[in-house]
């Protein structure tokens, strides 16, 4: 009996040893904490990558229990989320099953096409120059229902969760199905209470949020542009300037940049812009949408300088507001020199 006993002790502790091989906490989390499978990945690939990332230190136990699956010949791609102390049983059960971890894509103010490329090559499988392509191609554009000037209006500033292996199609569906549900009734009734579409409500709101951070003269700012558009006149907006000449570091607008030629400069062409000019907060969207009805046809920023205007209805009454905040600009100056 005690010979017996003494082979069984050897056993037990190989027996748990593999046990502790195979389920226990010897996986080990890679620096960015996750493991990056591209598409047309093979399991000799994947295996690679668990070794170069130091996931797992030896691939015996992985490849026998692999072998026990069909795993090999069922490699799906995905960002996979490696905790802590997981198992090569968890880990090959998450790879398995496909269970793979959301990007959350944080889209905030973006300017313009190639911004928005850059987000979504950085985040995704994808590259910034397929997306540039996509965004380009009248094809993809069609299914969006934008054009080259309005595609940016299909992106509603949000926090996406999209899968990091999805195609351009699907990423770009994802935004559309967010921008159909932010235009629910209730703001499609508000925009056509103040005689525009949703597009022309976005394109406003992208011009409001260049002009101000002062949520409180949002509403107010928009009613301006309202204004001058209804009545056909030129909007005169800055930032449709800085836009139309992809200089969006200019502090001043000088005469000289008035006279830049493009559809977008809104000092030489009379209406909206083609397109938005950024990508408007929803909050920037519903201050359009709720602005109050004034008569307000100008204004400029206060001489107290701290962010907000003030608002005129006459251009004489703006002229004084004008000369107020050019003297304190002027007196700011002066100080500084």
């Amino acid at each position: 009996m005690k010979k017996i006993s003494y082979l069984l002790i050897p056993i037990a502790l190989i027996g748990a040893f593999m046990g502790y091989q195979v389920f226990g906490p010897t996986v080990k989390a890679p620096e960015s904490k996750y493991l990056y499978i591209k598409t047309g990945s093979t399991y000799e690939d994947v295996l690679s990558s668990l070794k170069e990332e130091n996931i797992v230190n030896n691939g015996f136990f992985f490849k026998k229990l692999v072998s026990q699956s069909n795993y090999k010949n069922n490699v799906k791609p995905g960002k996979y989320e490696i905790k802590k102390g997981m198992s090569i049983y968890s880990l090959i059960k998450m790879l398995k099953s496909g269970r793979q971890s959301a990007v959350k894509l944080i889209i905030n103010k973006l300017r313009t096409t190639e911004d928005l490329a850059a987000k979504i090559g950085k985040s995704f499988e994808t590259d910034s120059l397929k997306t540039i392509q996509f965004l380009r191609n009248k094809d993809s554009l069609a299914i969006l229902g934008v054009d080259s000037n309005t595609v940016m209006s299909a992106v509603i500033p949000n926090t996406y969760e999209i899968n990091w292996n999805s195609s351009l199609t699907k990423i770009f569906s994802k935004l559309k199905t967010e921008q159909e549900k932010f235009w629910n009734e209730s703001r499609k009734q508000k925009a056509a209470a103040k005689k525009l579409s949703p597009l022309q409500v976005y394109i406003l709101a992208s011009i409001v949020e260049e002009e101000t951070n002062a949520s409180a003269d949002k509403p107010l700012i928009a009613s301006v542009y309202k204004n001058r558009f209804l009545k056909g006149e030129k909007l005169q907006a800055d930032p449709t300037v800085k836009f139309a000449m992809k200089d969006f570091g200019l502090k001043r607008i000088l005469f000289k940049h008035l006279e830049f030629d493009s559809p977008f400069n809104t000092y030489k062409n009379v209406g909206l812009p083609p397109g938005p000019i950024c990508t408007p907060s929803s909050k920037t969207i519903d201050a359009v949408l709720n602005a109050a009805e004034t008569e307000y046809m100008f204004f400029v920023a206060k001489p107290d300088l701290k962010g907000y205007s003030n608002f005129a209805v006459t251009y004489a009454e703006h002229q004084i507001f004008a000369k107020q905040y050019q003297d304190a600009l002027d007196n700011l100056i002066r100080s500084r020199k």
